[in-house]
């Protein structure tokens, strides 16, 4: 996941909310530029990026809702044919 929050408040958003997963800060904006996220006053859209292991973005998810987020990335990721990981206690 990537912010354009400072690095602060994005590990008080990740204490906050028990992410287990690392927040990307971008406070300068340059990479939303560059993936064209970066919208009306600065605000960026909640895109979501499928990027194979070669670095080729496979998908661009346009339509992100962050109440059903999570069933979407496991089924876009499905359908893109990534294997589920094993998780071990």
């Amino acid at each position: 996941m990537a912010s354009v929050d400072s690095i602060e408040d994005n590990t008080g958003f990740a204490e906050k909310n028990g992410a287990t997963f690392p927040i990307l800060s971008d406070p300068s904006k340059e990479t939303a530029r560059a993936y064209g996220v970066l919208g009306w006053h600065g605000y960026t859209n909640r895109w979501t990026y499928y990027i194979d292991p070669q670095g080729v973005i496979v998908k661009i998810d346009k339509d992100v809702n962050p109440m059903t987020a999570g069933e979407s990335l496991v089924a876009n990721l499905q359908a893109l044919g990534v294997p589920a990981a094993t998780v071990t206690p």
